[in-house]
């Protein structure tokens, strides 16, 4: 049995998003279906589109920051009942045999095409196949920009009421991928953070640094982001490529996030952290230029990076920014605005996400 459903895809890498009728399975034994209320646009959604990291399989429907209600449970199901606010992340199946799935790092899976991302994947794992081979085919996964999805129900997360719905979307990636490097590394209160870049993962990345108690320093290109670094909360804001800012900084960081999503220099910050202390790139998934070794073993630097976050850590940020009161600073925008959002979030245009409004789709639905 299968669902009719909509959604905005492109065809090809060089063609806007427009509607795709297509059918999603009926809920499996241990799978869900979720009704989309929201869905964030993400970097990497345009990257995805635009087949930046040539794996794109077309057509591509993008959205991994899905907010919806269950609206069907399989037999097994009991994690969720229908009715219940809940969210879909980067993943939605990973090998669940590897040594990382079976520690809970499922982000980090190790088996045949790793793990299964919500959209731009092939439909079944690895774990659903007779051989235990997926591959790339006509059929591949479509995420959140639509209607309906289905999940399995240990890939859904539970949004806390306290959090809006609008504002709970950004959090299932912009802030697990910032929140859980910062956890690994042990960011604590007292610490100096940096924060590399104030788009959709550096605005949480210093709400979240701030609220476990570190002071934060923001680093960017951008004067106009000056005033809204420090509306946010960090005490200090460097205007990129300030030689005597840098200066003044160095030996001063526990902890660097770089959040930027393209190709961008390391080496003015390897000075500025402290003996032991980490760099860890999180935005750019693309080759970054050399860097000065000597400075890495002077002070036993570490440059680092990190791959979103698992499913547990991702209820975890969910859950903290509940508790901490943190939400995304979100527009929120209708389906039919999303190519005009792209470009502007290209442009830097934004403050800071911008989330689909899945009413607009359905209104388009009826009208159909």
């Amino acid at each position: 049995m299968t669902i009719k459903a909509l959604g905005y895809a492109a065809n090809h890498s060089f063609t806007k998003l427009k509607p795709l009728a297509f059918e999603r399975a009926e809920p499996a034994a241990d799978e869900v279906r979720i009704d989309i209320l929201y869905c964030g646009v993400c970097h990497s959604d345009i990257h995805q589109v635009e087949n930046d990291w040539g794996n794109t399989v077309y057509p591509c429907m993008p959205g991994h920051e899905i907010v919806g209600h269950v609206v069907a449970t399989g037999e097994r199901v009991t994690r969720h009942a229908v009715g219940d606010l809940v969210g879909v992340g980067c993943m939605i199946d990973s090998c669940r045999q590897c040594e990382p799935c079976r520690a809970g790092d499922e982000h980090h899976c190790e088996g045949h095409n790793s793990w299964l991302a919500t959209y731009n994947g092939p439909m079944k794992a690895a774990s659903q196949t007779d051989d235990g081979v997926n591959t790339y085919g006509a059929d591949n996964t479509y995420g959140g920009y639509s209607n309906t999805v289905v999940v399995k129900e240990d890939f859904v997360l539970k949004v806390p009421a306290a959090i809006p719905a609008e504002a709970a979307a950004p959090i299932l990636c912009a802030g697990v991928t910032t929140f859980s490097p910062m956890r690994h590394w042990g960011v604590k209160a007292g610490d100096a953070v940096g924060i590399v870049g104030l788009g959709g993962l550096g605005h949480m990345a210093v709400k979240l640094a701030v609220a476990l108690g570190a002071r934060v320093t923001v680093f960017t290109t951008d004067e106009d982001k000056v005033a809204p670094a420090k509306a946010l909360g960090a005490s200090r804001v460097v205007i990129e490529g300030d030689k005597q800012a840098y200066k003044d900084l160095e030996l001063s960081f526990d902890f660097i996030l770089s959040t930027v999503p393209e190709k961008h220099k390391v080496d003015p910050f390897i000075t500025l952290l402290k003996r032991n202390a980490t760099f860890c790139a999180v935005g750019a998934l693309t080759e970054l230029p050399g860097y000065n070794n000597q400075e890495l073993i002077m002070h036993r630097r570490t440059l680092a990076g990190s791959l979103i976050g698992s499913i547990k850590e991702t209820q975890e940020v969910l859950d903290f920014c509940a508790e901490h009161g943190i939400a995304p600073d979100v527009e929120v925008i209708p389906i039919q605005e999303v190519n005009a959002a792209f470009t502007r979030v290209k442009n830097e245009n934004v403050r800071f996400r911008y989330v689909i409004d899945m009413a607009s789709l359905k209104q388009e639905m009826a009208e159909a």
